[in-house]
């Protein structure tokens, strides 16, 4: 086993003989283990079967799939090879739900979606070294919204009837998420992003008692916040930080941010110091 990291996203490189695991619950508990994340594996070659939450997977060279360490059954058919992320769990679940809907579900390999998170994180680690830490850290939040795209297209193809319009609003959620820095990005960007008329994209955002307008405020002036009170985003200028969370002017901003917030973006930058 190789370990490593990709974009300060946990990584490993896994390669293994046949052979069969079992994790139970009860021992996650026992021995303490972390859960507050979730493996993304990334099958190289081999065959694997996943068990978890009531679905099993087969995972074929190229295929993706989101395991749980809390409980599960995994067997290797032949000599594998893998590379897996730690990602939080809660970066996925707040946009696709409990876990429990996505673990052991497989991203084919043949699928544009799963061939863009291939093609995105295979790049990453041979540039990663030359990134500045912040585009580092940008790039590696856009990879795992392009994999939670991945999930949301994936639930969206085989999900029962009633339950597609909620996929839809969550594929498009991942979609404002991972393009927040997109000045363009409006309800009728979004509608086309995903396939469906502006008219039915806000009728599947009002059944949830949202509006797509507010909804992509919402998001920009979130991301600002928390890049305003990371450390490591100090030395950025706020006209620049507005830019690349999809504002179009400083004043803009300003004034957006003072009504979410009841401070301006400086005065809450200071505040988050103490």
């Amino acid at each position: 086993m190789e370990a490593f990291t990709i974009c300060n996203i946990p990584a490993g490189r896994l390669t293994q003989t046949p052979s069969q695991y079992k994790i139970r619950e009860g021992i996650v508990r026992k021995k303490n283990f972390r859960d507050d994340f979730l493996t993304v594996s990334f099958r190289k070659y081999g065959v694997s079967h996943l068990s978890q939450n009531g679905g099993t997977s087969i995972q074929r060279p190229g295929d993706i799939v989101i395991m749980d360490v809390r409980s599960l059954e995994l067997a290797l058919c032949e000599n594998n090879q893998n590379i897996h992320l730690s990602v939080p769990r809660h970066s996925i679940e707040k946009m696709l739900g409990n876990a429990k809907s996505f673990t052991a579900l497989t991203l084919e390999a043949a699928q544009a979606s799963t061939r863009l998170v291939n093609s995105f994180f295979a790049e990453l680690l041979l540039v990663q070294n030359r990134l500045s830490p912040d585009a580092a850290a940008r790039m590696g939040s856009i990879g795992i919204d392009l994999i939670v795209a991945g999930l949301a297209d994936r639930l969206a193809r085989e999900a029962p009837k009633p339950l597609h319009g909620t996929l839809v609003v969550q594929r498009a959620k991942a979609y404002i998420e991972a393009n927040i820095s997109d000045g363009t990005l409006d309800p009728p960007h979004l509608a086309a992003a995903m396939g469906v008329s502006l008219r039915r994209l806000q009728e599947l955002f009002h059944e949830q008692g949202r509006h797509i307008s507010a909804w992509i405020w919402e998001r920009r002036l979130e991301t600002a916040a928390r890049c305003l009170a990371d450390p490591k985003s100090r030395h950025v200028q706020i006209a620049n930080l507005a830019y690349d969370c999809g504002f179009s002017s400083q004043s803009h901003f300003s004034r957006r941010f003072k009504d979410r917030f009841g401070m301006t973006p400086r005065d809450y930058r200071e505040h988050a110091k103490f």
